[in-house]
């Protein structure tokens, strides 16, 4: 009888599978794996995702950290002194809605200062001003001032100032306290340079006046009675530091007079 060499098909096992033919080289992959690479448009959907973060982060950065050249000080600025180059700085900072810098091309060299400038800050549009300080029918009167006569607050260009006279001045005839001693007068004024103290202490301030009362007060600072006294807005200016220094409540700073 001759020998029956048909191919036999593998019987079918418990799982419904027929076990592959033993094949030198052939790999079975597990089910987990061919599970995986079954789903490539879940792969596809995570690097989407991932590219569209780098270029949300990327626009996010773009917009928040643009860094941009604006004008600081390079150095201290008092109120009412004017810009001078070496006063300024070059810095470059993050584009933030909430400031206000001036650019790097500005044009503030020549302007005044309206504020005290602190080296390292920012220079905005309201730190400075090219108004003049002595104004159309004003004069300049020099008041050489002693240190009795000048409030220990120190004085800044374009602040307001009093000129009082002290009660030994004047010959008027009305008083204040039933005593004789005439009553004060006093004259508006606006500071437009502080001199250096000399040896003796003595410095001369230059104010600006209306010019109806230039020669008045001339003749005052030649009598030497009178006081300079801090008006009360350039006071608060000062963050009530004349109020300190002369140990009073009030907004005022004010310096006695020397007979």
């Amino acid at each position: 009888m001759a020998e029956d060499t048909a191919y036999q098909r593998p019987p079918i096992g418990a799982g419904g599978s027929r076990p592959l033919p033993d094949r030198p080289g052939t790999v079975v992959p597990p089910r987990a794996m061919r599970a995986r690479r079954r789903r490539p448009a879940v792969l596809a959907l995570a690097v989407a995702l991932i590219a569209a973060g780098g270029l949300g982060g990327a626009a996010l950065y773009t917009a928040t950290g643009q860094r941009v050249a604006v004008l600081a000080l390079a150095r201290d600025v008092p109120s009412g002194a004017t810009i001078k180059p070496e006063d300024l700085t070059e810095a470059r900072v993050d584009l933030d809605p909430a400031l206000a810098p001036l650019s790097a091309s500005s044009r503030v060299v020549g302007m005044r200062a309206t504020t005290d400038l602190l080296k390292g800050s920012l220079l905005t549009a309201r730190d400075v001003t090219s108004n003049p300080l002595v104004q159309s029918g004003e004069q300049v009167v020099g008041v050489a001032a002693k240190s009795g006569q000048l409030p220990a607050t120190p004085l800044h260009l374009g602040w307001s100032v009093l000129l009082v006279t002290t009660p030994s001045a004047g010959s008027g005839t009305t008083t204040t306290s039933g005593k004789g001693a005439p009553a004060p007068t006093s004259y508006a004024a606006t500071v437009i340079n502080v001199g250096a103290p000399d040896s003796t202490g003595q410095r001369v301030v230059d104010i600006a006046v209306p010019s109806g009362e230039g020669a008045a007060i001339a003749d005052l600072v030649a009598s030497g009675k009178f006081a300079v006294v801090i008006s009360s807005d350039s006071a608060a200016a000062a963050g009530g530091a004349a109020s300190t220094a002369s140990g009073s409540s009030s907004s005022t700073g004010a310096a006695a007079g020397s007979g």
